[in-house]
């Protein structure tokens, strides 16, 4: 079934923390009781969610920013909090991809949120005085 727990973790707004954060989320995932398959879904999106952050909020790899992520198991859930102080920016803005358009004509931008959507079961983005927050819930089993 897997482990309760509420950890947090900060990390530095860079590139170089993404694979330090991909296996604290996936370790923390699998001792959630998550299978290999969804804990990868659940890094993916969490490292999907963090190259933003970097690349977005706070403008690329030479940011002092930081990352607070917060990881809560539930019997029936991984809920996921990401909290930046960056610049906010309205998810809505960012047009969904054209999946059927040929690589070299796709834009960049919008497929690490599209994936963020499609891996997890609830995104919530919340932008105030507290920072910038990303919650992010994946079910043990479908709703």
């Amino acid at each position: 079934m897997g482990q309760t727990f509420v950890i947090t973790e900060t990390f530095q707004a860079r590139y170089a923390s993404l694979l330090p954060i991909g296996r604290w989320v996936s370790r923390l995932a699998e001792q959630a009781g998550f299978d290999e398959k969804d804990s990868y879904a659940v890094q993916l999106a969490v490292d999907e969610a963090c190259s933003n952050i970097i690349e977005h909020a706070y403008g690329g790899d030479g940011s002092e920013g930081l990352i607070e992520c917060t990881l809560r198991s539930e019997a029936d859930r991984l809920t996921i909090i990401l909290r930046d102080w960056g610049h906010p920016f309205d998810p809505a803005s960012v047009p969904a991809p054209d999946l059927a358009a040929d690589l070299e004509a796709c834009p960049i931008g919008g497929l690490g949120l599209y994936l963020i959507y499609h891996l997890m079961d609830e995104v919530h983005f919340e932008f105030g005085d507290a920072g910038n927050v990303l919650t992010i819930v994946k079910y043990k089993t479908k709703v």
